[in-house]
């Protein structure tokens, strides 16, 4: 059996080339405690330094096996570049992700600067993506993801206001999810020209637990079908929360791959999707990694490939601290179970 580099195998899964064992990697954050640890600093100073980002992203991938690298860690650095602001916590020992500490309160408020891509953050990441390029080569892959508009929406415009909106003012919700959208696309293909291998867009807070499926389909299809022709690198569609009554318009929306997470009936959504279909998931992260005992990861894992993914997903960002043993048996069992085929992607 031939054996591929980890960026080989994630590249020809995404192809729906045979590979020689399935891959481990995600879409979403990618970073342990234990690498901040070796790296002698705060969680805290990952989000402000270009070389933190992309070190802690490589000695994550060095330690533990995967095969792809995932930046930036926070659903910040857009927010803050519209001239939300960021609270950092950059004084916590914990772990505390960034947030968005002021939000419109209007939709027809929002604005975005035409030069919002060199503002904030934002070049922070694009040093941290040519510094993991130009550092692992073609060894691993390079993943990127941007929220998808309505999640994005949520970022900069009161959530709850946004859900009302949807069915009392609809007309403009519609349009502010329009300019959402073309925000949404000008950064994919941003991070496309910087020469990512793959994006996700994670339009997390739009599953049918939130949305029924009606306005499902009127209000956050029709933005995604746009946002994917638009992309010419491999692309992932991502919603957290409850997707069986969406998964076939997930499809319908023209990524290559859809990431579901652990509320997802992946066993029946395999079903409904056929044997053709990227399907990515489906276990839940904190609880297998962070809270689970380490003997329990090997089941869990392996249900997820039993049950019909071409690759195993966690169903959210994989929490930091995560224990360093479970990560171990989680990457181990993909390699054990990972040599035979998935219903999508055939062995070499």
């Amino acid at each position: 059996m031939s054996e591929l580099t980890p960026k080989e195998r994630v590249v020809r899964l995404f192809k729906r080339e045979p590979i020689d064992t399935m891959p481990c990697f995600s879409g979403m954050g990618m970073v342990a405690i234990q690498a901040i640890n070796e790296m002698g600093i705060r969680f805290a100073e990952v989000h402000t330094s270009a070389e933190n980002l992309a070190r802690s992203a490589m000695l994550t991938a060095e330690m533990f096996g995967f095969d792809a690298v995932v930046i930036p860690y926070d659903m910040c650095t857009v927010p803050e570049a519209l001239g939300r602001g960021v609270s950092l916590y950059d004084g916590a020992e914990d772990i505390l992700y960034p947030t968005v500490p002021t939000k419109w309160s209007d939709p027809d408020d929002v604005e975005i600067p035409e030069d919002f891509l060199n503002r904030g953050r934002m070049p922070m990441v694009d040093e941290a993506f040519e510094i993991l390029k130009s550092k692992i080569g073609d060894n691993l892959a390079i993943g990127g993801w941007v929220l998808g508009p309505f999640t994005m929406a949520g970022q900069v415009y009161e959530l709850d206001l946004l859900l009302k909106g949807v069915r009392k003012d609809r007309e403009r919700i519609e349009a502010f999810l329009s300019k959402m959208t073309d925000l949404v696309i000008k950064v994919a293909r941003h991070y496309q020209a910087i020469g990512v291998d793959y994006m996700n867009i994670r339009e997390m807070g739009s599953g049918s637990d939130l949305l029924s499926p009606k306005v499902w389909k009127t209000v956050i299809q029709p933005n995604l079908v746009r946002i994917f022709e638009t992309l010419e690198i491999p692309t992932i569609n991502h919603i957290c929360g409850s997707t069986d009554l969406i998964i076939e318009m997930m499809n319908e929306c023209g990524a290559d791959a859809l990431s579901v997470d652990q509320k997802n009936n992946v066993a029946e959504s395999r079903k409904k999707l056929g044997s053709d279909v990227l399907l990515l998931g489906n276990f839940d992260p904190y609880g297998t990694l962070v809270t689970g005992d380490v003997g329990d990861v090997e089941p869990v894992i392996k249900k997820c490939i039993d049950d019909g993914v071409d690759a195993v997903w966690p169903g959210c960002d994989l929490w930091p601290e995560m224990k360093g043993e479970n990560i171990e048996a989680y990457v181990q069992t993909v390699r054990k179970y990972g040599t035979q085929a998935s219903p999508a992607v055939g062995r070499l």
